[in-house]
């Protein structure tokens, strides 16, 4: 053997030894970058839920408890009566997880036109329609289910975040996260 032969399986050696710790670190990165999204989740979630939930809980009360019959008769004028009425209205019935449920149908439960409704999302929510914002709750439905159920198969996620098929979870959760409904919830749920 010659002293190229050998300086060249050295630096083979090295190579293999230097892609087996580069290996490492990247499983160490991986790691942490799923204990990131879930903590990213996690404070998300909490985040929107503080900022709005005593806002939310005043005037849903105000409206549930006194103002039930101008709900019934009038478009509602104040846009945070409206949308905190929206909101408890969806997180108490989950209508949205109906695959036939629709901007019309969500004005119908609230008793107000569809003009309105529409309306109040075109000028103050990030949502240009009812229907982005429909559609929006059944993505983070199915993004919660996926996390939540792991044992649930993807139909099943698709059935009850009211998305109604896999094809559409699949292009949806690609979208939002940039990875598919199976590879993201391997991703939650490596870290448990």
């Amino acid at each position: 053997m010659t002293y190229y032969d050998m300086a060249t399986k050295e630096e083979f050696a090295k190579l293999q030894a230097e892609n087996e710790s580069l290996k490492q670190e990247n499983e160490r990165l991986k790691n942490e970058l799923i204990r990131l999204i879930g903590r990213n989740l996690d404070l998300s979630e909490r985040l929107e839920e503080d900022i709005e939930l005593r806002r939310r809980v005043a005037v849903a009360r105000e409206l549930l408890e006194g103002n039930v019959e101008r709900q019934r008769n009038a478009d509602l004028q104040d846009d945070a009566q409206l949308m905190a009425l929206i909101e408890l209205r969806v997180e108490q019935e989950l209508p949205y997880v109906r695959t036939d449920f629709d901007g019309a149908a969500l004005a119908e439960l609230l008793g107000v036109s569809q003009v309105r409704l529409a309306r109040l999302f075109r000028h103050q929510t990030l949502y240009r329609t009812a229907d982005a914002y429909i559609d929006n709750l059944r993505l983070l439905r199915a993004l919660r289910l996926l996390y939540e159920k792991p044992n649930w198969n993807i139909a099943a996620v698709a059935e009850e975040s009211g998305i109604g098929n896999v094809r559409t979870l699949q292009r949806r959760v690609q979208d939002a996260v940039g990875m598919t409904p199976v590879e993201y919830r391997l991703l939650l749920t490596q870290g448990r």
